[in-house]
């Protein structure tokens, strides 16, 4: 019987501890997809306690003490102290053996603060306070533990309105950490709700300082907010969209939609859908033309439970995966852009794992030989960033693409307790690529070529797609 969690823990074969301790173990972290707050790594942020650290923000854990009983005022309450809401998290794990929360947090504990005790109600008070006593110490702040996980890069996630502010201090420091900001233009394709939308573009125009009274000044705007991202080391676009949008639409018609949404009629789905489609477009447009890489999250169904949303607002724990037919829309919308000339370097991200064969089927349809890997399927993210959520992902990616040209994983988390996530994801890799080796599926005697691929895929791919 293994023990749980050892230097071993995850590596089933000798190849597979080989290829982790040797080769994918020692790369440096470029987090390239994360929601980090940028003012928590300008200011140096220091944590009040590993509740804070740990429990605040993180759905994940929210979701699962709901599941297990526990009163909501003990996950997002503002009247339970800190060691109450670490209490009632310490008596939910337990209960969450089989589910990665479980790996997440003793990988977590052991990882960041040196603890290989089990959590539980018997063990957590000692956790608590010997967490927070490290918490009080400088290695132990935002950018202490940034240092202590050897990370080399993070790319945040930010609005086109967004001063920018905490990414030029961050800069101006001198810390040895790069945080760059990655450009996402949501809102600026909402128009759902004509007041929202109305109100966003008044933004929009007060810091490009554009006067927007027509569709062609919002896209000014837009161009100098995305010149402005690129100043300041921008070299990636996200989208978070349920769905792909390609509808066929008119210039004509897209200036009439923006006439009517900004004037404050509702639009009918047929006018959102090609709004959105023209909005897409364009922003691809932008990004070819700078050389940046966009990403596209696509298929949650978010803020299912109206009753809590309206307590407590979006990403609180109530999105799924959601079932949408995509491929037709997905393929049209890259082959316009492609038709033109204008199809940047672009990753795919699936919530739903019925699709992994349709996304790696995808990638070949538009890879073009003028970059290695031009078109990425991205790495397990939000319900699959799991072992088993990114085995399925690498093995479609491995038999119907080219693993070895992946650009890895990402932590796609506020937290800055995550980064073991690229550990989980790196070890993960090892087993499945060192049991092919142990079976006889590689060969062993390309052992050389095998320990850089890995190394390729937890770090080199990514630093040279992106250009970091």
């Amino acid at each position: 019987m293994k023990q749980f969690m050892d230097e071993n823990f995850l590596l089933q074969t000798e190849t597979a501890q080989k290829l982790y301790h040797e080769h994918s173990a020692k790369m440096p972290i470029i987090d390239y997809h994360c929601h980090l707050v940028p003012s928590m790594v300008a200011n140096d942020h220091k944590f009040r306690s590993v509740t804070e650290a740990w429990l605040g923000g993180d759905h994940y854990k929210w979701r699962a003490m709901r599941t297990n009983g526990i009163d909501e005022r003990f996950c997002t309450g503002k009247d339970t102290s800190d060691w109450e809401k670490f209490e009632k998290w310490a008596e939910t794990v337990p209960y969450t053996m089989r589910n990665p929360l479980y790996h997440w947090t003793h990988l977590e504990l052991k990882t960041a603060f040196g603890i290989d005790k089990i959590l539980s109600p018997k063990t957590a008070r000692e956790i608590f306070d010997e967490c927070n006593e490290k918490l009080a110490t400088p290695e132990f702040t935002a950018r202490g533990l940034m240092r202590k996980y050897n990370v080399e890069l993070v790319c945040t996630t930010d609005d086109p309105i967004d001063t920018l502010e905490h990414h030029i201090a961050t800069r101006e420091s001198g810390f040895e950490v790069r945080m760059l900001p990655t450009w996402r233009p949501d809102k600026a394709m909402a128009v759902e709700v004509p007041s929202e939308f109305r109100a966003y573009v008044e933004k929009l125009g007060e810091v490009s300082g554009v006067t927007i009274s027509k569709f062609d000044d919002m896209i000014e705007a837009l161009r100098k907010r995305h010149d402005f991202f690129a100043e300041q080391g921008c070299r990636l676009s996200d989208h978070g969209i349920e769905e792909f949008y390609a509808e066929d639409y008119t210039d004509a018609e897209i200036k009439s939609i923006f006439d009517k949404v900004y004037g404050g009629a509702e639009l009918s789905h047929e006018e959102i859908l090609k709004f959105k489609s023209a909005m897409m477009i364009i922003f691809g447009e932008m990004d070819w033309e700078k050389g940046w890489t966009q990403q596209f999250h696509y298929g949650a169904i978010r803020n299912n439970n109206t009753k809590m949303f309206k307590l407590l607002g979006p990403d609180t724990g109530f999105d799924s995966i959601g079932e949408f037919t995509t491929a037709k829309k997905m393929s049209k919308y890259l082959d316009k852009l492609n038709s033109n000339g204008k199809l940047a370097k672009t990753i795919l991200y699936n919530l739903n794992p019925c699709a992994n064969e349709v996304i790696a089927t995808m990638l070949g349809n538009f890879q073009d030989g003028s970059v290695a890997g031009k078109i990425q399927f991205g790495s397990g993210w939000w319900f699959l960033d799991q072992k088993d959520g990114m085995e399925k992902q690498m093995n479609a990616l491995s038999v119907l693409g080219l693993l070895s040209r992946f650009v890895g994983m990402l932590t796609d988390s506020r937290s800055l307790l995550s980064y073991p996530r690229h550990e989980y994801f790196r070890r993960t890799l090892c087993n499945l690529v060192g049991r092919d080796v142990e079976n006889g599926e590689i060969p062993a005697s390309e052992m050389e070529f095998i320990g850089k691929m890995i190394e390729n895929i937890s770090y080199n791919n990514a630093k040279n797609y992106f250009n970091f």
